[in-house]
């Protein structure tokens, strides 16, 4: 039980569920999955107006490290998702989410990756706006990263489908 608290992490999420739960931006919601373990949480993001994942409702779940916010958690979509920076398995790709310091392969700045300032509210819109806006350079899905890059109706198609799912349709 994480419920008698003490702990920098369930003290950093405690505070930053509440600041969700009164003013989250319309298009996401986030917060624990039980009141017994705030270091595991489900989100849900709208598709982005403009975007084929418009109308969509994307479910995702973040896993907090005992020592957060010093690294950050891990995210992954609960259901499918074709998208360049979504692993097949519903990873998350993004910099947010890449631990804090000097990225070892030299593609994106230490400014880019998680830094303890940054909040689920932070992940959660850097998400919607990656699905808005791919970046096929470092593409998780080569798949979506190709069909995207060469064959965007195709893509858009198959993204469309995608949305039908998540709403079960």
């Amino acid at each position: 039980m994480y419920k008698s608290g003490g702990s920098t992490a369930l003290k950093r999420l405690m505070t930053e569920y509440r600041e969700l739960s009164t003013n989250a931006p319309k298009e996401i919601t986030a917060g624990p999955i039980s009141e017994d373990n705030f270091f595991e949480w489900e989100a849900v993001i709208a598709g982005p107006v403009g975007t084929p994942f418009e109308g969509g409702i994307f479910t995702a779940q973040l896993s907090f490290p005992k020592d957060y916010p010093l690294n950050p958690p891990k995210m992954k979509f609960t259901c499918p998702m074709f998208h360049p920076n979504v692993y097949a398995n519903g990873v998350v790709c993004i910099s947010i989410l890449h631990p804090p310091g000097d990225d070892p392969n030299h593609y994106e700045s230490s400014s880019e990756r998680w830094s303890p300032v940054q909040s689920v509210e932070k992940i959660l819109l850097s998400v919607l706006s990656m699905i808005a806006e791919p970046n096929d350079e470092s593409g998780a899905n080569v798949d979506a990263s190709k069909m995207w890059r060469d064959n965007r109706e195709e893509y858009n198609r198959v993204v469309k489908d995608i949305v039908k799912r998540s709403l079960g349709l």
